[in-house]
């Protein structure tokens, strides 16, 4: 039976996944606090586009909730993407798994200030997520055809 040798240097990977791990936590967490602000009960998932223009606790949820959702939605990508490259590029992969992990901070952060352009700001995130994509595909030309 083959065995996976894991280098100390994957540590890094594993660390950066962890990390952002708990930051997908932390804005589940911000959507409860908002929701509870806002007074939105289960199981709605977002107050209604009037409430919302009118309430600012409202937009404020729905904010928090579609960043949320949105970070849901690109983690499995990210994450897919941080641990095959850290097969062959461990320090590396974790360098742009921390920007990539910053850019979604900063991108957060805009979102939750109830006005979602400022969440432009934290568009460099890509950078990361390019980085990875092509450490990604230069382990996988390794692994499969060489």
């Amino acid at each position: 039976m083959a065995g996976i040798l894991i280098t100390k240097e994957y540590g890094y990977v594993l660390a950066t996944a962890a990390g952002s791990a708990l930051y997908l936590m932390y804005l589940g967490f911000q959507v409860g606090k908002y929701r509870r602000a806002a007074g939105i009960p289960y199981p709605y998932a977002y107050a209604e586009r009037a409430d919302a223009e009118k309430d600012p606790k409202k937009n404020l949820f729905n904010c928090a909730q579609r960043v949320h959702q949105n970070n849901l939605e690109i983690f499995p990508v990210y994450n897919t993407f941080l641990l095959i490259s850290g097969v062959k590029y461990p320090v590396y992969a974790s360098y742009a798994g921390i920007v990539f992990l910053l850019g979604r901070i900063v991108y957060s952060s805009g979102y939750l200030t109830g006005q979602p352009n400022k969440r432009l700001r934290g568009g460099f995130y890509g950078l990361g997520l390019l980085a990875l994509l092509g450490m990604t595909g230069s382990t996988l030309y390794e692994l499969v055809l060489q």
